[in-house]
């Protein structure tokens, strides 16, 4: 879909000082049916649209989680229920979740990377096909960044999840360090694993060099990359990764697929 359709913001949570979690639903036509890695093109009315990944379904809903960074991102924050937005998408590529029911799956999150994961670990959790072991790593700048905090408190509750700060604050009793610390204490078999990456560039690669030395086929890590996107229908050019233009041939991509392209310091 090209033309942004009005959706009504219902719904809003402050997951940080500049973080919050959206949910919308069509205020008339819904968009097409999004899969998870998957992001929308979203307008704020009068300032412009910014790509959005989708960290929540429920029917034709729509939730996203928006840190403020710029002039558009910043009033997608400050939206209260009752504004309205338009909406574009579903655009890019998804996580793929269906194909690791059989494989442990390691799901590793830096910082705002949670949010395009969410909908994976939550169908991973309440799916009844899948048989491998289920790993949730995530890693926050300090335990004030971490978002869906109650919930994430769940899954470590079940024994799903560990959680990681760079910096703790006097109350934070949990580890410290990089999310790649984390790999040592999750349980999976290498050659039976796949792992879904998101985060800050430098942590993905971190995250998938460390997985590979582990043994886990780079075709079984999927990361999702980040480029400027403006148009979302691969026609403006601004996301291109070399030979990728990441709003079509993306977000999601192999780590195959990546390593070269972010081995060259020009893309």
């Amino acid at each position: 879909m090209t033309t942004p359709l009005p959706y009504r913001v219902i719904e809003r949570k402050a997951e940080t000082p500049d973080t919050a979690t959206i949910v919308l639903e069509p205020a008339e036509v819904p968009l097409r049916p999004f899969t998870a890695g998957q992001f929308a093109m979203v307008y704020a009315f009068g300032i412009g649209d910014i790509p959005l990944s989708v960290s929540g379904f429920d029917g034709h809903r729509l939730t996203h989680t928006v840190r403020a960074v710029g002039a558009v991102s910043g009033a997608l924050y400050g939206l209260r229920p009752g504004a309205m937005v338009g909406v574009r998408g579903p655009f890019g590529t998804g996580w793929e979740l269906p194909a690791t029911a059989g494989l442990d799956l390691l799901v590793v999150a830096g910082g705002i990377g949670l949010a395009p994961l969410r909908p994976v670990v939550r169908a991973a959790l309440t799916g009844s096909g899948r048989k491998g072991r289920l790993s949730v790593l995530i890693g926050a700048r300090t335990p004030g960044d971490l978002l869906y905090a109650e919930e994430v408190r769940d899954w470590q509750a079940a024994g799903k999840a560990a959680v990681t700060v760079d910096r703790p604050d006097a109350r934070w009793q949990g580890e410290v360090g990089v999310v790649t610390s984390l790999l040592d204490r999750s349980a999976f078999h290498p050659q039976e694993s796949a792992a879904f990456v998101c985060g800050p560039e430098p942590m993905i690669r971190a995250a998938a060099r460390d997985l590979v030395q582990r043994g886990v086929d780079p075709d079984r890590i999927r990361v999702s990359l980040e480029r400027t996107m403006h148009c979302g229908t691969g026609h403006c050019g601004h996301c291109q990764l070399g030979p990728l233009l990441l709003c079509r041939d993306g977000p999601v991509v192999t780590w195959t697929r990546a390593r070269p392209l972010l081995a060259v310091r020009e893309l």
